[in-house]
């Protein structure tokens, strides 16, 4: 991957003089929030994607427009997501609606969603705006369907892949579509880029499930086991209680029940406070929360973690298989790099 790693820190400061130069055409009142979630860093991975992709197939032009248009789209969805998984750490930082409140955390994220949508619109090529759109309704549609399986703890593989696909991947398809659009692709080109990144980005999100079962929350950038405090069924947990016995489904089901959505405050999954506030409005208990951990160690021990990049490696591997659709390049070779990231990744 050493090849990525330098690939990547070539174009990182050039990405990132992109976005603040799109930042600047905000509000003043609206700049503020936009760059509290920018500057909190990340991978860029769908702008990187997107210039990959573009030079894969030869493109010339200026890219940067539409790879920072990716990130923008992408960092408005982190603002909506924080505030309705009431998260409060991203990327190691305080999440934007603790810092400036919900109501312009929201408004900040729809500026950002109009911003990145008009930045494509200049391009005047209608295919890559119906890119655009069709990846936001897709990512909107998963969120959707998340909410409506809170605390479903039956939740099948089919299921959890419906919304993993909605709210992740579409939005990496449509990096790589894009650049594969822009630089002027065949309609099969186009196809096996767009195949490549939503491949990887269903790796992507599977591994991002896993980590929050299997890394500290120093490595992760947010507070572990979060997905099962908000009452959400992800791979390693499908995974383990697929072979769980009935009365151990059952007593999950019920923690979850019991404990709501739960606001954890800044309470991590170690501490000691006890008076974590649930959707409800009641405390959990040290005993819920307690509880809450020994089912974590429960998936770790049963080996779901490790099943679950092992599952995370298939898509990468069907996403590899795409790449034989592109011409042979040293940027179709980055894109290799780019599946062993993703999957071996620790936060």
């Amino acid at each position: 991957m050493h090849a990525l790693i330098a690939y990547m820190g070539n174009e990182l400061p050039t990405i990132n003089e992109h976005l603040d130069s799109c930042v600047r055409r905000l509000d003043p009142f609206v700049q503020p929030i936009a760059r509290h979630v920018l500057n909190a860093g990340g991978k860029r991975l769908r702008p990187l994607l997107t210039l990959i992709s573009f030079r894969a197939f030869g493109g010339q032009g200026d890219p940067y427009p539409m790879a920072s248009s990716l990130e923008l789209l992408h960092s408005a969805t982190l603002l909506h997501d924080d505030i309705l998984d009431r998260a409060d750490l991203r990327r190691g930082r305080p999440s934007a609606h603790l810092v400036y409140g919900r109501h312009a955390a929201i408004l900040g994220g729809d500026a950002l969603l109009a911003l990145g949508n008009k930045i494509v619109a200049e391009y005047g090529d209608a295919r890559l705006t119906n890119a655009i759109s069709e990846a936001i309704m897709a990512t909107a549609t998963g969120e959707i369907r998340e909410i409506a399986q809170v605390g479903n703890m039956s939740l099948t593989n089919a299921e959890y892949l419906e919304i993993v696909t909605g709210k992740t991947a579409y939005l990496i398809e449509a990096a790589t579509r894009c650049g594969a659009l822009l630089a002027g692709a065949d309609n099969a080109g186009v196809e096996q880029a767009a195949q490549f990144g939503l491949n990887l980005g269903i790796a992507f999100q599977l591994v991002d499930d896993v980590l929050d079962y299997a890394s500290s929350e120093e490595e992760a950038g947010k507070t572990v086991a979060a997905d099962l405090r908000e009452g959400k069924a992800t791979l390693p947990l499908i995974l383990y209680l697929e072979s769980a016995a009935p009365e151990e489904r059952n007593e999950l089901q019920e923690l979850v029940r019991r404990i709501g959505i739960t606001d954890m405050g800044n309470t991590g999954a170690g501490t000691q406070s006890d008076d974590v506030q649930n959707n409800k409005g009641r405390a959990m208990s040290q005993q819920d929360l307690d509880l809450v951990i020994a089912a974590v160690q429960r998936v770790r021990e049963t080996g779901a973690v490790e099943r679950g990049r092992e599952i995370a490696a298939g898509y990468a591997e069907a996403a590899r298989a795409s790449l034989q659709g592109l011409p042979p390049s040293p940027e179709t070779e980055l894109l290799g790099e780019a599946l062993e990231y993703v999957v071996r990744r620790n936060k």
